[in-house]
């Protein structure tokens, strides 16, 4: 069974930062995009940033339009693993969050969901 391993959320005052990290385990076929989405209550999940995997070893970063400037996305192609570093948290931010890879098989995969509280 294919696991997504997800860390870092808690609870930050706005203005502060926290990083989220993303592993998969267990038996995967090759990744091609891995990302972050995040869900509020009462509200539709949305995309927060993605990464391709490029031929050179790097990845292509996509952000959602309210936390460019904000977030950054990187990834560790040797294991697979993407993380996200979000700074200048804002209360708009809370949500749970949800780790997603989608492999060249368009197999698709999602974390259980890390919270992330931003205080005023």
């Amino acid at each position: 069974q294919v696991r997504l391993e997800e860390s870092g959320g808690g609870l930050v005052q706005a203005g502060g930062s926290l990083r989220l990290s993303c592993a998969p385990s267990g038996r995967i076929s090759t990744i091609a995009v891995m990302g972050w989405y995040r869900q509020a209550p009462g509200k539709q999940r949305d995309l927060v940033a993605t990464i391709t995997r490029s031929i050179t070893g790097g990845g292509t970063p996509k952000y959602a339009e309210s936390v460019k400037g904000r977030v950054t996305i990187s990834r560790d192609n040797a294991k697979n693993m993407i993380v996200l570093q979000m700074n200048s948290l804002k209360p708009e931010d809370t949500a749970v969050y949800y780790c997603n890879a989608q492999t060249y098989n368009a197999d698709e995969y999602w974390g259980q969901g890390t919270q992330v509280t931003v205080s005023s």
